[in-house]
């Protein structure tokens, strides 16, 4: 990982973009993994790859927040600037315009049945796009948007590391059924990483959709995983039912959700400081469909 500090963004600011250079850079409390982002005065954000993994993201991700903008029903972070590499930080990097909201797991008015309905037909709308701005789905998106099925050797080490703290044969099974389908429609717009730092809500409703840095076109099963990792009972199926997706997209979805919830537990992927991960499992492999 690179080291990326308020110094370093107000110097590349300054040197790349110096109409603004006059404004404040601090950054945002909450920070991801793939990326460091600071806020730029009041009204844009600075986002910097964390490492060079991440760095492909950069132009993907500005041509197709290019094309989405204005196109879905909540607000995505368009890109304002695109920064080049310098001698202190070796990485492109972005200038967007800010989104107000608070993700969705810091605000306290949440209704998450409603919620599951806006969410749903966000990803529904994105679903119905033209795909000519996007990438196909690969190593930039992590495989997101790709067959499950690229990651079970994956599982298959996670359950060797795991032994008796998984239920290996239901892991199996959940796992067999993920992988014995395939989208059978034409490529489609996914996000890649619908997580609830990536949804951002004011009043109590969704208001933006940030985070594209894995977005691609395939098969959007993997944007469903959030239907374990924050919903659950009538607003799990609220999101199924405003999502329209088919039974085999969800086995689908089901799987990818049980990868990473064991290769994290496993070791294989970024921490889980506060356990979210084993409460996925479990509810993965007990919860009905």
């Amino acid at each position: 990982m690179i080291d990326i500090d308020e110094p370093l963004v107000a110097a590349l600011v300054s040197e790349q973009f110096p109409h603004w250079s006059t404004l404040r850079v601090r950054p945002v409390p909450r920070q991801g993994w793939d990326n460091r982002t600071f806020r730029l005065g009041d009204d844009l954000s600075v986002r910097l790859p964390s490492g060079e993994a991440y760095a492909a993201a950069v132009d993907k991700e500005r041509r197709a927040l290019d094309f989405l903008d204005g196109k879905l029903p909540v607000p995505v972070p368009g890109v304002m600037a695109v920064g080049a590499p310098s001698k202190d930080y070796p990485l492109p990097w972005s200038v967007r315009r800010w989104l107000p909201g608070d993700p969705i797991d810091e605000s306290s008015l949440i209704d998450r049945v409603s919620l599951a309905d806006d969410l749903g037909s966000v990803l529904r709308a994105l679903r119905t796009l033209p795909t000519g701005a996007g990438a196909s789905a690969g190593r930039h998106s992590f495989y997101r948007g790709c067959h499950p099925s690229v990651y079970s050797d994956q599982v298959q080490i996670a359950l060797d590391r795991l032994g008796d703290d998984a239920d290996a044969e239901r892991c199996r099974e959940i796992w067999l059924a993920a992988t014995t389908s395939a989208w059978e429609s034409e490529p489609v717009w996914f996000h890649g990483d619908v997580a609830t730092g990536n949804l951002l809500a004011e009043d109590g409703r969704l208001s933006a959709v940030i985070d594209f840095g894995t977005c691609g076109i395939g098969d959007p099963a993997c944007d469903l995983v959030i239907a374990w990792t924050y919903f659950d009972g009538e607003a799990r199926a609220a999101f199924r039912e405003s999502v329209g997706l088919d039974e085999a997209t969800w086995r689908r979805a089901r799987g990818w959700a049980l990868w990473k919830a064991l290769v994290t537990m496993s070791g294989q992927s970024s921490p889980d400081p506060g356990g979210t991960q084993q409460r996925v499992l479990a509810d993965v492999l007990s919860a009905a469909l």
